[in-house]
């Protein structure tokens, strides 16, 4: 079962907050800007910058996801490394809330996230 709609709510106003506070400015978001989506249990962070070879199209690189454990109410930390493949996240491989995920990411302690 995904997300309850309360819970995609709540979610989303997270991630609202911390887009607000991580995205770039205005006149930058054509050549670089941050998103977000749901995947069943998941969320995950991309940059969205324009293809280099067709400017008209642009591309997603993903930035860290976090999947929800229910049974054990807890959030699994992720982020891409260069084999494209998700890897948990040392240094903090679960938090308690995607709060907790967020800060995370925003803190990027070992740029493992924005590099």
């Amino acid at each position: 079962m995904a997300f309850s709609e309360l819970e995609l709510k709540r979610y989303e106003r997270d991630l609202e907050r911390f887009m607000e506070r991580r995205r770039p400015p205005l006149h930058i978001r054509p050549e670089l800007d941050l998103g977000y989506r749901f995947d069943g249990h998941s969320v995950e962070i991309f940059e969205i910058r324009p293809d280099w070879r067709d400017r008209t199209t642009k591309g997603e690189t993903p930035v860290a996801k976090a999947t929800y454990v229910r049974t054990r109410n807890r959030w699994r930390v992720f982020w891409m490394r260069r084999d494209l493949k998700w890897h948990g996240y040392e240094p903090n491989p679960e938090v308690r809330s995607l709060e907790e995920f967020l800060a995370v990411v925003d803190r990027d302690d070992h740029c493992c996230f924005f590099g």
